[in-house]
């Protein structure tokens, strides 16, 4: 019972932060509260690896 109350929880936080993030960094606006949240997200994203249009075009092709 223990197990399956924290694995609830748990999906419940992650699916704040995701709310979270499309609500306000997506759209270039800081978080009401916890602005280092906002940072934090954002450097997240900037750090993680993107697929640029030549490289999708390029897949496309193969």
């Amino acid at each position: 019972m223990l197990f399956v109350l924290l694995a609830i929880l748990l999906s419940l936080a992650v699916s704040g932060v995701v709310v979270l993030y499309v609500a306000y960094p997506h759209r270039g606006e800081q978080v009401p509260g916890v602005p280092w949240l906002g940072d934090a997200m954002a450097k997240a994203v900037d750090a993680a690896p993107v697929i640029e249009d030549e490289e999708r075009d390029l897949l496309r092709m193969q």
